[in-house]
């Protein structure tokens, strides 16, 4: 859908979009197919997208996946997304839900395994869903979406990156490699954000950094590390683990007790966490 048509389809529906939901809607057709090419998609691929919005994505996602699974939370859009894709919703190939995203991940008890996630994200929305999809007990193999570029940032940071380098890098990328990202300008979206974007490529890392049941350690370990981020990371973790066995992990592992958690690696944190695991203070 170019941008004239969504002009001209807002205006003669009298939808005025909400900025709470994050409406801005990407209509440049480069930037599209860029995402789609990041998906890496066969004809065999199921796909959830969030927010498909007036179906400009959504219309490339049916061209080359076998099913895509679309989340929408403007009832306004529905009835749009029905007349546009009724011949996908016939055949199956493309199912509409009326949801909260945020709700409808975190109640859905789906196996997303075997799908992948390509979408142009709300920015409201974005952290803490892709949070969710990361850390659920069937994450999709693949995640490709746009989203607020200080975010992709956060998202892509290693510790030599400290600015961006944070909480939010590590729920991520424990179970989520980062493949790449390219930057989005504002103008290729209706309404124009106040900020560029960028799309942004995870893929599930095929052996897990951490059994199951350490995950918790590391979600507790990384949680406290961050809460304060000018503090030394030993002096924070002491309020959750004894000070000799702080002291002694962190000697094994190498990290400086006077580091604070901006310098310390994913590898570093996934070891401290395992290490400190069977432990708890007394």
């Amino acid at each position: 859908m170019k941008l004239n048509e969504m002009k001209r389809f807002l205006a003669n529906e009298n939808i005025q979009l909400t900025k709470s939901l994050g409406q801005n809607f990407l209509h440049d057709a480069n930037q599209l197919r860029r995402i789609v090419a990041a998906a890496e998609l066969s004809k065999t691929d199921r796909v959830l997208e969030v927010g498909p919005g007036l179906g400009p994505l959504t219309d490339l996602l049916i061209q080359d996946t076998g099913e895509v699974l679309a989340v929408e939370k403007d009832e306004r859009l529905l009835e749009s997304l029905r007349s546009r894709f009724g011949e996908a919703l016939s055949s199956g190939k493309l199912t509409l839900v009326h949801a909260d995203a945020l709700d409808f991940v975190s109640r859905a008890e789906q196996d997303w395994n075997q799908w992948k996630m390509v979408s142009n994200l709300p920015y409201s929305i974005a952290s803490p869903l892709l949070v969710d999809l990361a850390w659920s007990k069937s994450p999709p193999e693949r995640i490709v979406c746009t989203l607020q570029i200080e975010v992709a940032k956060r998202l892509m940071a290693s510790p030599q990156q400290q600015r961006d380098y944070g909480l939010l890098t590590l729920l991520l990328q424990l179970n989520y490699a980062p493949k790449g990202w390219f930057k989005i300008p504002a103008n290729c979206f209706f309404p124009e954000p106040d900020v560029d974007s960028a799309c942004i490529c995870l893929a599930r890392r095929e052996t897990p950094l951490l059994p199951e049941e350490q995950r918790g350690a590391f979600k507790r370990v990384v949680k406290r590390g961050f809460s304060q981020r000018r503090k030394m990371m030993m002096k924070l973790l002491k309020a959750d683990w004894p000070l000799p066995a702080l002291q002694a992990a962190f000697t094994d592992l190498g990290i400086s007790p006077l580091a604070r958690a901006e310098t310390v690696s994913l590898e570093q944190f996934v070891r401290l966490a395992s290490l400190l695991y069977p432990i708890s203070k007394t």
